[in-house]
């Protein structure tokens, strides 16, 4: 694993315990960072200049957790992260937070957000940022140099950690509601002085329910909190596959070795079944196969060695066939019984005037 990849990993397990305490408080954060023993990953270097690439490269990563499409409670722990990595670094002068302009106007829409809602320690990180001068503006997100051509990798984003998709909510915000609910008091004022009775209108004017803006507030509400247990069910569902896809590795590598080796035993099998053609010259001693009883002789061929006998003369030669001829029954028959399923090599009447030597021809040119 490499130093970059290392040290994202280390900043998502953060990240990823912060987003389950589901606060925003920074004494929450700052007791997850002590738990971890964050403070140290900035040890690990000797030198000034590994000392500034390590820092540089932490306060990279960090900074694009503070940046959408990501959660508002991802982008407060992004802020309490880079706070973290830019006062306890041990580079002289500090390594600065590297932002572009494109990307300060959504760090404003953040901070605003942040007095909005209240959250005045993050708010108060924020800004002890800016007074310390810790972000360094530019004009491109990444360091460009030139005539240098140079490989920009998209970043992943992390999927559990991105804002939920809602187009419910932005449809129907705050403002709408409340310019709804002015909207139905009106309404419910002009029914009640065209009805008879002026303190309440009058039952034909009844079209839609008193309570119909509140109804579409619980209705949004419900929805929200129907989607991030989704999102929940989701998460685990692919953390139960990707161990289930690690235990089943092993299992799957053996049965493509056994499927491998079978598909070797069933070529040597049609390989050793197939029996090569004899020459003309020896096609009377050509091998005929058995079949076995047992499978695993089954395609097992073994022919004889058989040893051509010295030349003698004719006298001698018709001596010994006819000796051989009453007995070679009983020869291939206890070869049968006892090799069941070796080869048996066939002898013809006329053998005996084949096995003499032929006279050698002369090549014609």
């Amino acid at each position: 694993m490499s130093l970059a990849s290392g040290l994202q990993t280390d900043c998502e397990a953060l990240l990823r315990s912060f987003l389950e305490t589901d606060n925003v408080r920074f004494e929450v954060f700052s007791g997850l960072w002590r738990d971890l023993k964050y403070a140290e990953i900035i040890n690990g270097q000797t030198r000034p200049l590994e000392k500034n690439k390590f820092t540089q490269k932490a306060l990279d990563l960090a900074l694009r957790y503070f940046l959408p499409p990501y959660s508002f409670q991802i982008r407060v722990g992004a802020l309490y992260l880079l706070y973290g990595l830019y006062s306890t670094q041990l580079c002289k002068p500090k390594q600065k937070i590297r932002i572009a302009l494109k990307e300060w106007f959504e760090v404003q829409k953040f901070q605003q957000d942040l007095i909005t809602a209240q959250h005045y320690d993050a708010a108060y990180i924020f800004r002890k940022l800016r007074l310390d001068k810790a972000f360094h503006f530019t004009a491109m997100p990444r360091l460009l140099s030139f005539r240098t051509k140079k490989k920009i990798r998209e970043t992943e984003l992390k999927e559990e950690f991105k804002e939920l998709n809602n187009r419910v909510s932005r449809l129907i915000t705050n403002d709408v509601l409340e310019e709804m609910m002015n909207v139905h008091d009106h309404y419910q004022k002009m029914k009640c002085l065209i009805s008879t009775d002026k303190s309440q209108p009058d039952k034909a004017l009844s079209l839609i329910k008193d309570e119909f803006v509140i109804n579409i507030k619980n209705m949004i509400l419900e929805y929200q909190h129907w989607q991030q247990d989704k999102m929940k069910f989701f998460a685990k569902g692919k953390e139960s596959e990707e161990m289930t896809d690690k235990k089943e590795g092993g299992t799957s590598q053996d049965s493509e070795s056994s499927e491998r080796a079978s598909a070797l035993a069933k070529i040597k099998y049609k390989s050793y079944s197939a029996v090569a053609q004899a020459s003309k010259s020896r096609r009377h001693r050509q091998v005929k196969l058995e079949s076995s009883e047992s499978g695993s002789d089954q395609g097992k061929m073994e022919t004889p060695r058989c040893k051509r006998p010295r030349v003698k003369s004719q006298l001698t030669r018709k001596r010994n066939l006819l000796e051989i001829k009453g007995g070679i029954n009983a020869i291939e028959k206890e070869d049968v019984t006892h090799n069941r399923g070796m080869p048996v090599i066939t002898e013809e009447e006329n053998s005996s005037e084949e096995d003499l030597p032929r006279p050698k021809r002369r090549r014609t040119r």
